[in-house]
């Protein structure tokens, strides 16, 4: 709520005088000559100091005054009746803090009245138990009380300042310009905020659950709340080499989920099952809660789309007009005329477009002119589009301004925390096979090389417990254990008999299940109405004898409701519930049709990459061999390099999915691997590693190579997540190039901790790098080997407790990254801790205001700071770093400077 709206019940000429009586008298005038010192704020109020003229009860009744005025001005009341007395107890207590600020007149007036607002409700107690119209309307009023009381401070005669003559001015011009807006600006119409309030409920308990797969056997719910099942993932992209960023190809962003903090339009890339879809849900949940959770306050007062171009595509209608948002994807609320323009156009929009891989290509640029059309009319909202890795070419989005991303695999560390979470949900059956699981892990490297994202963790931690502790080998093994547990044991280990009055095997539900999965696939849909997929089932049923004896629409019900593979996102539409079990399916249904033309004709489609893997999987050795040289043949036919290096790579991906290949036509496969090593950019050097193990023995040593193609390979072997991995990245642990070594320590978190810090960590040359500490047990390890790092970047994975070994190592360290929390703890008041050979620093902000005071009195000869914060629309004052003689660049890319015309000119300011 702007001060504009308060305004329009209490506007200037009524609210000054009652405002002046908390301060002391004095004559007018700005006082633009002579010398008279600065007046600390307490000085400066009726009610503190031995001279007062107004007690604490003055002071709230004053509050009170403003209050009922401000309510008695017509219209409709600007918070609930029944909230009166205790919103003027909670804006006298604000207004009592002003005698806590511990700043002078002339520093108030230098802040400006939006900042003062902020120190002056972070000094008081905050509202306990009010509405949200309540707390928005003491924010408001508090901005607006600041603003008149910075305005009586310029008319003292003791207010000597003549660089700030022209701040004066702007303040009274500014009471001005709102008056006027109060004057022509209509009332808000209380509509919007009401239907917000509703839509924002309905997104928090639409998207607050999460399916995990596997523990919905016994009594276990099979949906968890996503405040307790969301797992913080990292993302990386494309960069150059700097401070800030890391190496290029792995630049890596501290969490997913904060992506949008630092960048208004991110274009998030991910395999099946990363976890792109439950990240939209988390974003849209923290948007709609009133408390966010950690780190996600940047998105308080935004407003979510959620567009899963799937649904919004189905018919292959035209993509929806913003007043047909929540429509298109069945929202049952209806909006009022216009909102959603009104959102859009105030900037106050989270637009949340998932899954450009899931419309068919040839549709793919027809939605980027519908988003682009968005983009061009309405600026300052948020834009999130997923996709996975290869469904659209690089730079896809790059000139609308989206910065590309790609969820990581998980590192060990995301795997144990999912593990431990998922048999927490699981309940008290399931805790006697966390810690074997867990062993295994660690010790079994086929069972590792799986759980690489939270779909395949989830299976492994559903099959484990199901098997009482023994798992499948293999990929393909590992699917078809899970379409067990799914199709068949599902309703026997909950003893429920048979619910929809019949029975059916696995393998008549398969042959069933598939023919929907076929379609769909080949249709380049993920999606079908359910009059379709009824009439699908209905003509399978005759052809398969066990289902043949049930009336069609009783199969599909049951299918529908008891297999566990399907589910309807609305009455009239069916899908399958992930669409690797829809890949896997449809290349079964292909290998027994025997469609290998189909097969390799969509060989350059990104959506047929998972089915032709999985067809691998299903097919007999001759037919494996066949499929292999067919893509091959594929890839001489073209003359793009990227299609041609697609097609090798997806032939050698494919490799681990089948169950006997020829000796001949493996190594046939991995020469021409070879060919396309080293791989040229980042982009090809991950799906390089995407080969997996096999890879490691055709990338070439450094012998030879230029520092990018070194990069490159290396890039290629640490997206290789095996430790087999790490003898051939020792290799490069003494590499000249700092690119190179940069690539080594921000791959730590992929391999085992200890092992890598022994053979990698331990061995690199430490000229320029940045030692990056994700988690307690790096940092500790960093210090047992006697480590002592030039510059240290602490990342958001350490803990208070994990902070307390790196304190040795910071007087040896010149280049410093870190979140403000960590700062905090690391120069209390109780250590009084002063770095001055640190020159270089970076602070994660995550609070309303950058910790500048604490930054100069900790860090005095910077020289050169950069503050990114979670909050876009922040205002900044920075004018306690003009305390800092030797800073010469400031770095702030997410906020709004305020103070800076008080830095010196040599500082160079970068937002």
């Amino acid at each position: 709520m702007e001060p504009a709206l308060i305004g329009t019940r209490l506007a200037s000429a009524a609210i000054g005088p009652l405002l002046k009586k908390l301060l002391v008298s004095d004559g007018p005038g700005a006082g633009l000559t002579g010398n008279a010192p600065k007046v600390r704020l307490s000085g400066l109020l009726s009610f503190r100091g031995e001279k007062r003229t107004l007690t604490e009860k003055d002071v709230r009744g004053l509050a009170a005054t403003l209050v009922e005025r401000s309510r008695s001005e017509g219209g409709e009341a600007p918070f609930p009746t029944d909230e009166t007395e205790a919103v003027a107890h909670t804006l006298g207590t604000t207004l009592l803090a002003l005698g806590d600020l511990d700043m002078d007149d002339v520093q108030a007036v230098r802040l400006g009245h939006r900042a003062l607002a902020r120190r002056l409700r972070a000094a008081a107690p905050a509202p306990d138990g009010l509405s949200a119209d309540s707390v928005l309307y003491l924010e408001s009023m508090t901005e607006w009380a600041c603003l008149h009381i910075l305005e009586f401070f310029t008319q003292r005669s003791t207010f000597i300042a003549r660089s700030l003559v022209e701040q004066t001015r702007g303040q009274t011009e500014l009471i001005a310009k709102i008056d006027e807006v109060i004057r022509r600006t209509p009332r808000v119409d209380k509509r919007d905020a009401e239907f917000e309030r509703r839509y924002l409920a309905h997104l928090a308990k639409k998207h607050g659950r999460l399916t995990i797969y596997g523990i919905d056997l016994h009594d276990s719910p099979d949906r968890w709340p996503l405040d307790v099942a969301y797992l913080s993932l990292e993302a990386t992209g494309s960069g150059p080499v700097d401070r800030l960023h890391g190496p290029e190809g792995d630049q890596v962003v501290a969490r997913a989920d904060l992506a949008l903090a630092r960048h208004d339009k991110v274009l998030l890339r991910g395999l099946a099952g990363a976890g792109k879809t439950t990240l939209v849900q988390w974003l849209t949940t923290s948007a709609a809660a009133e408390k966010p959770a950690d780190g996600m306050g940047y998105l308080y007062g935004r407003v979510p789309f959620v567009l899963p171009l799937r649904t919004l595509t189905r018919h292959g209608e035209r993509l929806p007009s913003p007043d047909r948002f929540l429509a298109a994807v069945g929202c049952p609320l209806t909006p009022p005329e216009g909102w959603a323009d009104r959102v859009l156009a105030a900037g106050r929009g989270l637009v949340l477009v998932d899954g450009i891989d899931e419309i068919p290509e040839a549709e793919r640029g027809r939605a980027r002119e519908w988003l682009r059309g968005l983009l061009d009319t309405y600026e300052g909202n948020r834009w999130l589009v997923t996709s996975r890795p290869t469904a659209v070419r690089d730079d896809w989005l790059a000139p609308e301004g989206f910065t590309e991303l790609a969820l990581s695999p998980m590192t060990r560390a995301e795997v144990a925390t999912f593990v431990r979470r998922w048999h927490r949900a699981a309940g008290p059956e399931a805790a006697p096979y966390e810690q074997p699981l867990l062993d295994a892990l660690r010790t079994t490297e086929h069972v590792a090389q799986l759980a690489t994202n939270p779909l395949m963790c989830g299976l492994i931690c559903a099959l484990h417990r199901d098997r009482r502790g023994f798992l499948p080998r293999g990929r393909k093994a590992l699917y078809e254990a899970a379409l067990s547990m799914l199709l068949s044991r599902r309703d026997r280990e909950r003893d429920m008999g048979a619910p929809s009055g019949l029975v059916l095997d696995e393998a008549p539900q398969i042959q069933l299940i598939q023919r929907l999965a076929y379609w769909l696939t080949l249709n380049g849909r993920t999606t079908l109405d359910r009059t379709h997929a009824e009439k699908i089932v209905a003509e399978a049923v005759p052809a398969v004898q066990e289902a043949s004896a049930y009336a069609p629409d009783a199969v599909f019900t049951h299918l529908l409701h008891r297999s566990g593979l399907l589910r309807e996102p609305t009455a009239d539409t069916v899908e399958f519930v992930h669409r690797t079990f829809q890949d896997y399916l449809a290349a079964k249904a292909l290998v027994d049709r025997w469609d290998i033309g189909v097969l390799v004709r969509h060989a350059a489609d990104d959506q047929w990459e998972d089915v032709i893997r999985m067809a691998l999987g299903h097919a007999r050795p001759r037919e494996c061999a066949e499929i292999l040289r067919e893509l091959l043949t594929a890839a001489d036919a073209t003359e793009d390099r990227r299609t041609r290096l697609r097609l090798v790579i997806l032939a050698a991906t494919a490799l681990e999915h089948a169950t006997e290949v020829a000796p001949e036509v493996r190594q046939e496969l991995l020469a021409r691997t070879a060919e396309v090593i080293p791989p040229r950019t980042a982009a090809e050097a991950r799906e390089l590693a995407g080969v997996g193990r096999l890879v490691l023995d055709l990338l070439p040593g450094p012998e030879g190579l230029g520092d990018k193609e070194a990069q490159m390979v290396v890039t290629a072997a640490t997206h290789v997540t095996a430790d087999a991995a790490i003898p051939y990245l020792a290799l490069f642990t003494g590499h000249p190039a700092l690119e190179v070594r940069s690539q080594l320590i921000w791959a730590w978190s992929r391999f085992d901790t200890d092992q890598y810090a022994e053979e990698i960590v331990a061995r690199l040359a430490p000229d320029g790098l940045d030692y990056t500490i994700a988690n307690d047990e790096q940092g500790a390890l960093l210090v047992r080997l006697g480590l002592r790092p030039e510059s240290l970047d602490i990342r958001w994975g350490v803990t208070d407790a994990g902070l307390a070994p790196l304190r040795p190592l910071l007087p040896d360290v010149r280049r410093l990254t870190l979140f403000e929390d960590h700062l905090h703890d690391l120069f209390d008041s109780q250590t009084a801790l002063r770095l001055p050979q640190i020159v270089v620093l970076e602070v994660w902000v995550t609070s309303d205001e950058p910790p500048c005071q604490l930054i100069t009195d900790a860090f005095p000869r910077l020289y050169a700071l950069t503050l990114v914060g979670e909050r876009p629309e922040a205002q900044w004052d920075v004018a306690p770093l003009a305390r800092l003689p030797h800073l010469r660049h400031l770095i702030a890319p997410a906020a709004e400077l305020t103070g800076t015309e008080h830095l010196p000119p040599h500082i160079e300011i970068s937002t």
